[in-house]
């Protein structure tokens, strides 16, 4: 099935957008496009390749070209020969995939270039030492996706998808590029708002005397050293408004455009001893919808920015503040729109384990989560994977205003010392939330107590350990439109057989028992779900984005609880 963006697609022009926009050069090379595929059961490169895909969409989805699913234990081929444009080498050359699924090598020119593991986060190879004369240049990939048969982050990927499982996504799903960089470069930037202390914590990766330029203010500092740099005034972003500081880093003959935000999050208890959640020195509630980021004719890729940009928007004009980005890390794009439009975003660390007796189940009794083959994470190395996927989501997302929560695990799934998991966090971002359960096993731990609550009456329960408490899934109400999802099976808490009944079911939901429990502490919530996916036909739009179940003016009406 494709959406209006789907079946616009021009396979010449194929995602061209600068895909890193808070480390913007000017070199850029994008290779998004036409690639010779192959599926083998062999490490070793095939002699032939004998099809077609169009990266950077997935084989299993209709916009590659491929449109099937390959199967656990197989290895997918991309290749692709390209010639550097006159003058493009002024340097070094890096290639970047922006995500591959699961595990991927790379050779260019014959030559390794390494490997990387997790499917969902960004990897560089250096092509300096392996260019050719004539500037011809080929790079091959091979990615294995053993999915639900491995431990490593997969969120709600199944190979046999159906209910509340989605179909598997293997391979590239995000923007393949290459920039020229001076011999010595800008190799990242760590960025920190400082909201009490008037001051952005500015981190240059790299070696020497750097120059910063905000707002007109020139700032010389020291690469490889955190420097606070004090701003003359600080204008705060929300999202009524989300204000954002353009900012450039020079070091040497090397210079990237790049922008922040000035946000503070934290929860504190109010006047009535209640916690709740507050932005920027006040509370804030945060009214959400889950996203998966999912789509009909791309898959895990969406057909165009424009796509994307469309989902943030469409959120905001429903009412919504917050979207719980939820078993997917997005390109940097997608954080991008985020951010200057204002919406703030809850960020999954995609679940992974093995197969898991008990997630999924709601905790009628207690779990404690050293129990590690209870909960799929008997694998040693499985939990140092998963550590180490978390390390890199959190170090690839870490600049993003937008991200104002990380969720540790979503219902126990693949759930493992919370503790420790979330302490892994904090010693990377101490500027953000963290729910540690998802909703599910709750271990008493941190700032805050998470619940999920579908096809019963919302009903908000004290917490012994005094925490902010936050509804982070619920809802789940069918309604299916026929010719707007390729489904007949429909998952969900409750179905409504009309636009009607389901706004009215909506408003008793929003405007009463929502009310109710924001009255009697709610500090946030997230309705399942934005966009229908697969079986769970719950979204407030369908699968394709072409209907709104309900009129977007009424609906925004109805979701609103204030």
């Amino acid at each position: 099935m494709l959406t209006s963006w789907g079946r616009e697609l021009d396979p010449q022009h194929v995602r061209m957008e600068y895909p890193r926009p808070q480390m913007r050069r000017d070199s850029y090379l994008n290779l998004n496009g036409e690639w010779e595929f192959a599926i083998t059961g062999q490490e070793t490169e095939p002699s032939e390749f004998p099809n077609r895909i169009l990266v950077p969409f997935p084989p299993e989805t209709e916009l590659s070209g491929v449109h099937c699913a390959p199967q656990a234990g197989v290895y997918l081929w991309y290749r692709r020969t390209f010639v550097m444009p006159e003058g493009f080498v002024r340097g070094r050359v890096l290639l970047h995939i922006g995500a591959a699924d699961q595990i991927a090598a790379v050779w260019v020119n014959g030559v390794s270039m390494g490997t990387h593991t997790g499917g969902y986060t960004p990897f560089t190879a250096d092509l300096t030492d392996v260019l050719t004369e004539s500037g011809e240049t080929t790079v091959v990939l091979r990615v294995r996706d053993d999915t639900e048969q491995s431990y490593y982050c997969r969120g709600r990927q199944r190979i046999a998808a159906g209910g509340c499982w989605y179909p598997a996504q293997s391979g590239i799903w995000q923007t393949v590029w290459c920039e020229s960089v001076p011999e010595a470069y800008i190799h990242g930037l760590q960025i920190v708002p400082r909201v009490d202390q008037n001051a952005v914590e500015l981190t240059v990766f790299g070696e020497g005397e750097c120059s910063v330029l905000i707002g007109g203010y020139e700032y010389p500092i020291q690469a490889g050293e955190p420097e606070l740099l004090l701003l003359p005034e600080v204008h705060l972003w929300s999202p009524e408004d989300p204000y954002l500081y353009e900012m450039t880093v020079e070091l040497g003959d090397d210079s990237v455009e790049s922008y922040f935000a000035m946000r503070e999050v934290h929860v504190q208890a109010g006047e009535d001893g209640v916690k709740r959640l507050y932005l920027n020195g006040a509370p804030y509630y945060h009214n959400g919808v889950i996203d998966a980021g999912y789509w009909p004719d791309g898959g895990y890729a969406a057909p165009s920015d424009e796509a994307m940009e469309f989902d943030i928007r469409t959120a905001k004009e429903l009412g919504f503040n917050t979207i719980y980005k939820h078993g997917k890390v997005e390109p940097l794009r997608w954080y991008y729109h985020c951010d200057r439009l204002g919406m703030l975003v809850w960020q999954d660390i995609p679940s992974g384990g093995s197969f898991q007796r008990a997630a999924g189940r709601e905790p009628l009794l207690p779990i404690r989560d050293r129990d590690f083959r209870l909960l799929g994470r008997a694998s040693a190395a499985g939990r140092e994977a998963f550590l180490a996927e978390l390390r890199e989501i959190v170090r690839t997302l870490a600049n993003s205003p937008c991200i104002v929560m990380w969720t540790a695990f979503y219902e126990g799934w693949g759930q493992f010392a919370s503790q420790r998991v979330c302490a892994a966090i904090e010693r990377m971002d101490d500027t953000r939330l963290i729910d540690h359960a998802g909703g599910w096993y709750d271990q008493g731990i941190g700032q805050i107590k998470s619940v999920h609550s579908f096809g019963k009456k919302l009903a908000l329960k004290p917490d012994s350990a005094g925490r902010a408490r936050i509804l982070s899934a619920f809802g789940g109400y069918v309604h299916h439109v026929d010719g707007h999802t390729d489904t007949q099976k429909d998952t969900g808490s409750q179905r409504f057989d009309s636009p009607m009944r389901l706004e009215f079911a909506l408003r008793e939901l929003f405007q009463s028992q929502l009310r109710e429990a924001y009255a009697a502490g709610l500090a946030a919530s997230a309705y399942s779900q934005l966009t229908d996916v697969g079986d769970e036909t719950t979204g407030l739009v369908t699968a394709d984005r072409a209907v709104v179940k309900v009129p977007a003016k009424t609906l925004k009406k109805t979701l609103r609880i204030f």
